[in-house]
């Protein structure tokens, strides 16, 4: 239920029922008070003529709105707006969850988009409200909220975590938004929230809408999961993972209903990212009511909402990872590709102090894939390819890429067809509206369910089901019957 072309009106009777679902799509700011609240605030619903509504944090504080004490609107799930939106402003903001404002500044955000930095601001201040640097001041800002109510991390260590220059710009921004000093807002801080924690390991709560197909998110996890690299069970997944500041590990569980977060970090500037690409890998800013509610209208598909309801579709944590998984996965099965997958890691991947392994570097897969992987020659040049040329920067790869210039760029590759070019863009940048006619889990799922066999007339059904064909293919997969249906030729399987 994206708050995308909602009318005052109905944003207004959004927040008269306190409507829990769209909690992280827009704020209430509140003139009388000068506060922003989310919709669902426990406050009492102030009067229309007083209420501006805004679509992100970032346009509430610049506006000069303080962040509501009572329901933290910053503690709500993110909008599901930048994935199902495609355009320049969504784009910024999966990269300024990435850190990229911190890494590269607005000019290196603003290339990333094909803009000058000057054109960027006006565009997101018309689109959103705010510019690049309070975008990213307000996402440090929540980051800040995280760390304070949620560990116990020392509140120096929290302000570099949360990606600040310096205490006093901390400081600062605290009190900005939330009308509080860090100090005081530690004193929120969940009970227990530092419980039985490992020593330099960061223990969040991620937020999320219901309902939640976490039984379905870690199942998919440990069918692929590459030993060494990650470990998965029925309620939990933990990785290592490369990111700017040296290597990483963190995992995600469930426990007694809330999903936690643990972390530690080679640069403690690192967990930002570290918890965008944690919220994208599983879907955590997905509206599962407004998709279950377009699905199960469908007479086919509604026994299938009904037994998998609030269905999630994984991310990736790296993308450039996640196209040598797609790769080396198209045309096997899913234990086929985890099998060359893990020999690939065994062979090619960093090994950490503790035994554990990183995935290969670009580089490492360029220069050595070859001696590693096995299959027909023409496959193998193509990884090695895809790998040199994302090395190399002559092709990108981001969570902030225009969907269809991703997969005009990954077509271009020898060896990259139309099935892992949307595969990836489905997982890489959160496409909610890809379907994969082609692949044969699918095709099977759909069969089973009443649907089309063909993937021509499959693919023209689910034209139905748009802007969720992401959803209805994932729902497809798990409908698929245990026993897969020979292989045609050229067809594709699930990717690992």
């Amino acid at each position: 239920m994206s708050s995308t072309g909602m009318t005052f009106d109905e944003r207004y009777r959004a927040i008269s029922a306190r409507d829990t679902r769209f909690d992280g799509q827009f704020v209430t700011a509140v003139r009388s008070t000068g506060i922003y609240c989310r919709p669902s605030c426990p406050a009492r619903t102030p009067k229309p003529q007083n209420v501006t509504f805004y679509p992100t944090s970032a346009a509430a504080h610049e506006a000069g709105y303080r962040a509501c004490k009572r329901c933290l609107p910053e503690a709500a799930p993110g909008s599901p707006d930048w994935n199902l939106r495609g355009d320049a402003a969504a784009r910024a903001m999966r990269l300024i969850a990435d850190g990229v404002v911190e890494r590269e500044g607005v000019p290196g955000l603003a290339a990333r988009l094909g803009y000058t930095p000057r054109h960027l601001n006006r565009l997101l201040g018309a689109e959103l409200g705010a510019g690049p640097l309070a975008l990213a001041r307000a996402h440090r800002a929540h980051t800040a909220r995280m760390l304070l109510t949620g560990t116990e991390m020392p509140i120096a260590d929290a302000a570099f975590s949360a990606g600040f220059a310096s205490i006093r710009q901390f400081n600062d921004t605290v009190r900005e938004v939330f009308g509080m000093t860090p100090s005081e807002l530690r004193t929120r801080r969940r009970a227990g929230s530092a419980d039985e924690a490992m020593a330099g390991t960061i223990d969040l709560v991620l937020p999320f809408r219901e309902p939640f197909d976490a039984e379905g998110l870690f199942a998919w996890m440990a069918a692929r999961a590459l030993p060494g690299v990650e470990e998965a069970g029925p309620a939990s997944f933990s990785r290592l993972l490369r990111l700017d500041g040296g290597p990483a590990w963190f995992a995600l569980s469930l426990e007694e209903g809330r999903l936690r977060l643990r972390a530690r970090l080679s640069r403690l500037g690192d967990l930002a990212p570290l918890v965008a690409r944690s919220r994208r890998l599983f879907d955590l800013d997905a509206d599962p009511a407004a998709v279950d509610a377009a699905l199960s209208a469908h007479d086919e598909l509604s026994p299938l909402v009904g037994r998998v309801p609030g269905i999630r579709v994984p991310g990736a944590a790296d993308p450039h990872e996640m196209l040598i998984r797609a790769m080396v996965g198209q045309q096997i099965t899913v234990i086929a590709a985890r099998t060359a997958l893990t020999g690939l890691a065994d062979a090619l991947g960093e090994r950490l102090p503790d035994g554990g392994v990183l995935f290969p570097t670009m580089t490492a897969i360029a220069e050595r894939g070859a001696e590693v992987l096995r299959g027909p020659a023409t496959r193998i040049r193509a990884i090695t390819g895809a790998a040199a040329a994302l090395a190399e920067g002559t092709l990108t790869l981001t969570v902030g890429d225009d969907g269809a210039e991703q997969r005009r760029a990954l077509l271009a590759m020898p060896g990259i067809g139309p099935w892992t070019a949307d595969y990836v863009r489905m997982r890489v940048i959160g496409d909610p509206d890809v379907f994969l006619p082609g692949d044969v889990a699918a095709r099977a799922g759909g069969s089973a369910a009443g649907l089309p066999a063909d993937a021509p007339a499959l693919d023209a059904w689910a034209t139905r089901t748009a802007p969720w064909r992401s959803y209805l293919t994932a729902h497809l997969w798990r409908n698929a019957p245990v026993k897969r249906p020979r292989r045609a030729a050229g067809a594709r399987s699930n990717s690992i």
